[in-house]
């Protein structure tokens, strides 16, 4: 990760939900869910980690306790756990918590989701949700937020997106059929629970060889869903893209440009009794 540059302002004008609309079906969200089952140490190899620059700002004075939503195999964790807070990471695969238990045994990781954490009332300073809010009913789990969440505690979401401003990465995010791409105009919702939604934006980039970008296309829920023929024609696309138009060469170096919203808001309300 480098050359991190941050710049910060208000919330966005309103946009979708997420990358994917204002919410999956339950039954599409199962199916996405799904892909992500299997190959956490590949996941946890070739995905990129945020910027801490990200949690500088999120980050409440005097926080002590967090919980990671959706943590996968800790990338946001493990900001976390650097910062010296007592963290507990939830995720509904077993596959990517194996892989974050391997990385931070401190870590009290617990299979779970976003809308049933199974946590405590009231035990945490924030809460995290890492390239994962998309994948959430956002009421629902703003709810079950606000429950685990002390008074005026604050909720993180956060999403690494590739810069589609560039030209050339807004080709090869097409080429990879990637979701996570960057929208000016993006704002996520959050059920009434929460007040003060506000952003913060950090430009930066990735240092990547050729072939981890073919391996991180793989990590994708497209690739892992497609069928062989299409994912032969994805990496087809890819070599010839990255070696023959880009001109790069095997085991090169390609910086690539990210952007990672991170939004924050404050609980106000207790959640409604159940």
């Amino acid at each position: 990760m480098r050359s991190p540059g941050a710049s910060s302002g208000a919330a966005g004008t309103p946009g979708p939900a997420g990358p994917r609309g204002p919410k999956l079906h339950a039954t599409r969200r199962h199916e996405l869910g799904q892909s992500f089952q299997d190959g956490g140490e590949h996941y946890d190899r070739v995905r990129p980690g945020y910027p801490a620059d990200s949690l500088e700002w999120l980050l409440p004075d005097a926080s002590q306790t967090a919980a990671d939503l959706g943590a996968g195999t800790g990338k946001f964790t493990a900001l976390l756990v650097e910062r010296g807070l007592d963290v507990t990471a939830v995720d509904p695969s077993a596959d990517m918590l194996e892989q974050l238990r391997k990385s931070y045994p401190q870590v009290n990781a617990l299979e779970g989701t976003a809308e049933a954490t199974g946590l405590a009332d009231s035990a945490f300073d924030v809460v995290s949700v890492a390239q994962a809010w998309h994948w959430c009913d956002p009421l629902i789990a703003s709810t079950e937020i606000a429950r685990i969440l002390r008074p005026q505690g604050t909720l993180g979401l956060i999403w690494n997106q590739l810069d589609t401003s560039i030209p050339w990465v807004h080709r090869l995010s097409r080429i990879m059929h990637a979701g996570d791409v960057h929208k000016p105009g993006f704002r996520p919702v959050i059920g009434p629970e929460f007040a003060g939604l506000e952003r913060h934006l950090t430009a930066w980039e990735d240092p990547l060889t050729p072939e981890d970008i073919m391996e991180l296309t793989k990590s994708r829920s497209y690739y892992l869903r497609a069928g062989d023929s299409t994912r032969a024609k994805v990496m087809g696309n890819l070599q010839w893209y990255l070696y023959d138009h880009l001109g790069h060469a095997p085991g090169g170096t390609v910086q690539l440009p990210y952007v990672t919203q991170t939004w924050r808001a404050v609980k106000v309300h207790p959640a409604p009794s159940r």
